[in-house]
This record gives structure tokens, C-alpha cells and sequence, in this order.
């Protein structure tokens, strides 16, 4: 199966124009690159869900703050399109230059979620989120997909997208994919690689610690979310290196802080960690019995 690479919106448009006018569904996996087994397994996915598949790999930099890594950003777009043609699994790639993507320069027009991105990664990334939805509408727009799947380690970014795509009337379904990790538990990331031996060591802590708050909510009952906070914190107790940027407990509706549990709550517990320039999360969602 030949893989198409396309940097053009106008030709992305009209190629998604000839699947539909075939009778195919297009199912897309948005990426920045640097791809690992998590991506390809989002690819998998959308492949069992959809005729044609779509990669987009783009590192959009309206989702970066002034201290942030853009410019550190791995950028492995060769070796992303070598991964796919092997995987076998996707037809197109759509790798748009940023001009592409912003055509103006300074950019005018944004889209924004209200309320959902004030927590979490959105406390302390300002913007991030108005850019994530900013670009994930254009490439909606551009590529038109039928489904679009997203790693659930992103969860907050994943619910806000679907709000988004619910209230602007866009016809795509998004679907949430189970994060993937290694054999000892960490989620998979393009930063992991920024992990020197000792950090990569600590860092599995940060999944035994939102798997402690699901296994607590879950299988003893506990509904106090000070106490889930302190039994996640417990976890993250024997990480010497790094600072913790957040460990929360979110209503899974509308990510908002929430207090006391109730039956039938869906809840997201969260982290957020910094080891020098990594900048890990993970999380967990419950459902409370």
C-alpha cells in the first residue's frame, strides 16, 4: 500500500473528497511527530474503525507557551513517514509547513473551550488549550475525517476536543484510546526520551500513583478527594528529582475540582511532573461505584 504525503490543505481536501466520493470513511490520528508505539497504536485503531486512514504530523506552535520547548520539539518527520509505510496502515500523511497552517502570519482567529482548560495542564500552561483547539478545528476543517483518535493519556485534552467538536456541529466522532505504556507501567511520550537513566527510573511512579487513586476509588470506597490526593503524593514520595507541577482530582464531566465523590461520577485523577525539560503526565479515570 503506497503512503501519500501531502503538505498542501487544498490537496489534503481534495484527496479527502475522492475517498467520500468512493464511499470510504476517513478516520484521522493527529500527531506533532516524533512518533512512538503509542501513535502507531492510534493508527491500528483507526484502521479497524475506518476504510482510509490520515496522519497529520504537525508541531503547532499556538500550543506552546514562551518558556516551553518549541523550538527543542523533536521533529523526525523522515523517520515518522518510514514508521508508517512499515506499519502499513495509513494512506495519507498531511504534514502542513506552520504557513500552512496559519496562513496570515499572527494569527486572529482562535477557538476556545470555556472553563474546561482552567485546571490541570491549563493552570499552568496558559493558551495551550486555545491553541490544541485552534488547530485540531483547522485540521477538522482541512481534512474533513469521519472518527479522529486521541491517546487518553492527553485525557483533558481529548474531553475538551470532543466538547469542541460537539458544539461547533462538526461531523466526526471522536474516540479516546486506552494510553499505552511500558512493560513497567510508564505512559509513553515523545519527551520520554528527554529522560536521563535515573529520572526514567523514578518516573513509573507517576503510574503507581494515579493507578493507587483508581484502585481507590474503584475497589475501597473512598470518596474523599483530599484523601486520593494524599495516597497519590504517597506514591510520588520516593522521586528525588524533578518538582511536581500538579496531582488533582477532577470532575470527569467538566474537569473541574470537586470535593466529596458521588455514585456514578465519572473522575480523573491527574499528574503532572517535571524532570528538567520533561514535562510528564498521566491519569487515571474512574467511575465511581
Amino acid at each position: 500500500m503506497s503512503l501519500e504525503v501531502i503538505s498542501n490543505s487544498k490537496e489534503m481536501t481534495a484527496w479527502s473528497i475522492r475517498q467520500f466520493g468512493s464511499g470510504h470513511s476517513i478516520g484521522l490520528v493527529p500527531t506533532m511527530g516524533a512518533l512512538h508505539r503509542g501513535h502507531l497504536r492510534l493508527v491500528d485503531e483507526a484502521a479497524l474503525g475506518s476504510d482510509k486512514v490520515v496522519v497529520s504530523i504537525f508541531v503547532n506552535p499556538t500550543q506552546f507557551g514562551p518558556n516551553e520547548d518549541l523550538e527543542a520539539y523533536p521533529r523526525t518527520l523522515n523517520e515518522d513517514i518510514q514508521a508508517l509505510a512499515e506499519q502499513g496502515k495509513a494512506h495519507a500523511v498531511f504534514a502542513p509547513s506552520v504557513r500552512e497552517m496559519y496562513p496570515l502570519g499572527v494569527n486572529k482567529t482562535w477557538v476556545f473551550v470555556d472553563q474546561l482548560g482552567d485546571y490541570l495542564c491549563g493552570a499552568s500552561r496558559p493558551g495551550h488549550f486555545r491553541g490544541v483547539t485552534t488547530v485540531v478545528a483547522r485540521l477538522f476543517a482541512i481534512i474533513q475525517p469521519t472518527k479522529s483518535y486521541f491517546g487518553l493519556k492527553d485525557a483533558q485534552q481529548f474531553f475538551i476536543l470532543r466538547r469542541m467538536s460537539i458544539e461547533m456541529s462538526f461531523q466526526v466522532e471522536l474516540i479516546g484510546i486506552p494510553t499505552v505504556r511500558e512493560v513497567d507501567g510508564l505512559a509513553l511520550s515523545s519527551r520520554n526520551r528527554y529522560l536521563n537513566a535515573a529520572e526514567r527510573e523514578q518516573a513509573v511512579a507517576l503510574s503507581r500513583s494515579v493507578s493507587e487513586a483508581k484502585n481507590l476509588i474503584e475497589h475501597h470506597g473512598e470518596t474523599k478527594v483530599e484523601k486520593l490526593i494524599e495516597a497519590m503524593k504517597a506514591e510520588l514520595a520516593g522521586i528525588t528529582l524533578g518538582v511536581i507541577d500538579y496531582v488533582e482530582i477532577v470532575d470527569g464531566e467538566n474537569l473541574q475540582p470537586c470535593k466529596v465523590l458521588t455514585p456514578g461520577m465519572s473522575v480523573l485523577a491527574a499528574i503532572a511532573y517535571k524532570f528538567g525539560k520533561a514535562r510528564l503526565i498521566d491519569n487515571s479515570i474512574s467511575l465511581v461505584p
